[in-house]
């Protein structure tokens, strides 16, 4: 099967893997590009995210700053990654072999498969107890272990099975998921707008009240950990994109597309102070799904109902997909097809068995923004090396490690690359010890700042100052900078015998 009628067939099910797409047979856009993210992120997983200001104790002017600043911050940070896929026709995670080594990008496949099944399985639960909750309103469905089983199962198959008929397919459903769970979301404007007063005060007087700080900057940091997720996904969908399209206008889109998650996240924030005035006692609980269901109009359970199924679907997607993809790389004897099932099932498994019988689901919280505390420092190591590379990358030396050889540009030290490396391992394992999540987690450092949590901003810093220091220290191979040479550093001899691939097996 051909690549091009991979990437135009929605009936079709998708066989590529990882290798280089030909400019060709691609035939994406950044439009699509746009669709497929915003449509991970449109869903009711992000709603709960945007109502974690109040339940912070902050006032909505103050929750509103809080998100403004996490969306952006994130969403600028997060852009520069979407240049990768659509350069060098794979995902993200095989690119990062350009500056991890062609055996340090399984760094990236590894945060990348947690990142999924943490964000998946958040999706689920939070959409499946949406839904069910919504039909016990509406119908009187009972709301038991059995009707959530049946809710999880149902989103976990069907999303799935999207995932195994491969990108046209997702796509299909996201350009769906865009305009579905919008219309959703804004009819909620029509469901809470009379009942909405933006002078809600919260809990902290002003910003020099006690324990404000650390509250601000906790939620903050949950508002920029949703475009962050997406660090390791964009060239998962951006290898479709013809490498000639210009870098700004795929980096739009991936800004553009957390700048439109304010939607969900607003849509949170605003119905979240109606249940601290109305039902307050959900909001003590940190229930907030419970708590909006408690004060929603009849006529509104539908609608909410349908963006907990659409949700459902374009974070799974979102989510799924590229780890299947990835997965089918790093083990040679996994298809694409092969390895999403796989991942699948395994998912699926973690979802009940976290729901049911470990009751894991505030635990999964915690562990995603560990996760994304690990993978912004690999995100700031891949942004300065294409920097210092000026964009130049061999996309088939990439796949070295993929077809089961040795050599390549990207060998460096039988296939790590120590300084990217070597910047990675501590930044993340500092910044882990900077994490305070109030009764979940809390770094040996984390109260070093008065309880406000510093672990994103100190292991980015970190991660860049690291890998500078070392590009500088230990230049890398004339080789891998192309002929414009490096940006900002040296590289070694420009003597030095180029590399070349020798075709050995591993």
């Amino acid at each position: 099967m051909s690549a091009s009628k991979t990437a135009t067939s929605m009936t079709t099910i998708e066989t590529i893997g990882v290798e280089q797409i030909p400019d060709d047979q691609r035939s994406a856009s950044a439009l699509d590009l746009f669709r497929i993210t915003f449509g991970g992120a449109n869903t009711f997983a992000t709603a709960v995210l945007g109502a974690f200001p109040v339940m912070f104790g902050l006032s909505f002017w103050q929750g509103a700053m809080a998100i403004l600043a996490g969306v952006l911050v994130g969403g600028v940070i997060l852009s520069p990654m979407a240049v990768f896929g659509p350069l060098n026709g794979t995902n993200n995670a095989v690119s990062s072999g350009a500056h991890f080594g062609v055996h340090g990008r399984i760094v990236g496949s590894f945060l990348s498969l947690l990142t999924a099944i943490a964000f998946f399985s958040l999706s689920v639960w939070s959409s499946g107890d949406a839904l069910v909750g919504g039909a016990q309103r509406l119908v009187g469905l009972p709301e038991t272990d059995f009707t959530l089983a049946c809710a999880y199962g149902l989103f976990s198959v069907l999303v799935l099975a999207i995932c195994i008929y491969g990108f046209s397919f997702m796509l299909w459903v996201n350009k769906i998921a865009v305009w579905s769970a919008s219309l959703m979301f804004v009819l909620g404007a029509f469901a809470f707008g009379g009942q909405f007063d933006a002078g809600y005060a919260g809990q902290f007087a002003g910003t020099t009240a006690p324990g404000f700080w650390p509250a601000f900057v906790g939620a903050t940091l949950l508002a920029m950990s949703n475009p962050i997720s997406f660090g390791a996904f964009l060239g998962d969908w951006g290898r479709y994109i013809p490498a000639n399209t210009p870098k700004r206008k795929v980096m739009f889109a991936a800004f553009a597309s957390q700048v439109a998650t304010l939607v969900p996240f607003f849509f949170g924030l605003v119905t979240a102070t109606l249940v601290a005035v109305q039902a307050p006692q959900y909001i003590q609980a940190n229930n907030y799904v419970g708590g909006l269901l408690a004060i929603s109009p009849s006529w509104y359970f539908l609608p909410l109902c349908l963006i907990a199924l659409i949700g459902g679907f374009s974070t799974g997607t979102t989510s799924l997909y590229g780890t299947g993809l990835d997965m089918s790389s790093v083990f040679a004897s996994l298809s694409r097809v092969r390895a999403t099932l796989l991942i699948g099932v395994m998912s699926i498994g973690f979802i009940f068995i976290g729901r049911f019988a470990a009751n894991l689901v505030q635990s999964v919280s915690t562990f995603a923004v560990l996760i994304i505390t690990c993978t912004t420092p690999w995100m700031v190591i891949m942004m300065l090396g294409f920097l210092t590379r000026r964009g130049h990358y061999r996309a088939d030396d990439l796949q070295v490690f993929t077809r089961g050889q040795q050599g390549g540009v990207y060998w460096f030290h039988h296939g790590w690359n120590w300084r990217g490396m070597g910047a990675w391992i501590p930044s993340a394992l500092v910044g882990l010890m900077f994490v305070n999540l109030p009764g979940q987690f809390v770094g040996p450092l984390g109260n070093l700042a008065g309880g406000i949590d510093l672990s994103l901003p100190v292991a980015m810093s970190m991660a860049g100052l690291l890998y500078l220091a070392m590009l500088w220290l230990f230049p890398e191979p004339a080789e891998v900078y192309g002929p414009k040479g490096p940006r900002w550093v040296k590289s070694a001899d420009t003597g030095c015998r180029a590399i070349e691939a020798r075709g050995e097996r591993v």
